[in-house]
């Protein structure tokens, strides 16, 4: 069935239109008429069954039903990541939305290879991503900042789960284990500097880790480290979290 992600509260009876993009997938794409059902989630009321009361070229409703599943809890996962090329930060988005990650954040570092980026576009495709892999939420995807002023700003509560392909750390499955607010660090196809890996290895809520013997491109890394952390300390590793 198809899902989508609304700003909209949902309850019981409650009706609003859908944003003129998503009318426009839904009845001239999907071609779905008044009556056909359909699954809504905002983030907060967890998902509902809705059914489209008006249809017209560029306007639909949806009239809200019953809850299919109330709002659960998630990881709280965090990915930071450098800013890579348009393609591979698409891709790298797409698969930490459905990998859990609660936010994304960008990251400059000093051998950063891309200089801009379309947030907007990034945060629909995490829209996109969360309403096909099942998830009740949206990751935020937080725009670019130096790397520098993001550690000094860093909420010591939160672990970094540092990504250092120059150096020696215990694999990832091995040294994270325990649940808790986290964030997984990864670094540009440049690496980081040597003075960046001095800094994040001197910091006491930096973990340093391996992702194996081979370096992974970025897009490689952010899945294959997101995944590890899952399956350690995540939604992978503990039943009682509702998918």
């Amino acid at each position: 069935m198809i899902r989508l992600f609304v700003p909209d509260p949902l309850h019981a009876g409650a009706r609003f239109p859908l944003a003129e993009d998503q009318a426009h997938y839904l009845t001239n794409v999907m071609r779905r008429a008044v009556g056909e059902a359909v699954l809504a989630f905002n983030g907060r009321d967890g998902e509902w069954r809705a059914s489209v009361a008006e249809a017209a070229r560029r306007r639909c409703v949806l009239a809200v039903e019953e809850q299919t599943r109330p709002q659960s809890a998630r990881p709280d996962l965090d990915l930071v990541v450098a800013l890579v090329k348009r393609a591979r930060l698409e891709t790298i988005v797409e698969k930490a939305t459905e990998l859990g990650a609660r936010r994304i954040r960008l990251a400059i570092t000093r051998h950063t290879n891309a200089d801009h980026t379309n947030l907007a576009r990034l945060q629909a495709i995490a829209v996109e991503a969360a309403e096909q892999t099942g998830r009740l939420d949206v990751p935020e995807v937080v725009g670019p900042e130096k790397l520098e002023r993001l550690l000094d700003g860093w909420d010591g509560g939160r672990a970094l789960v540092f990504c250092d392909e120059a150096g020696e750390a215990r694999p990832l499955l091995e040294a994270v284990r325990a649940a808790g607010p986290a964030a997984v660090l990864i670094g540009p196809e440049g690496g980081f500097s040597p003075e960046e890996r001095a800094r994040l290895r001197s910091l006491p809520f930096v973990t340093p880790v391996s992702l194996g013997p081979r370096i992974l491109r970025a897009d490689t890394a952010a899945i294959t480290a997101l995944a590890l952390w899952q399956a350690g300390a995540g939604d992978w590793a503990r039943h009682d979290i509702a998918p």
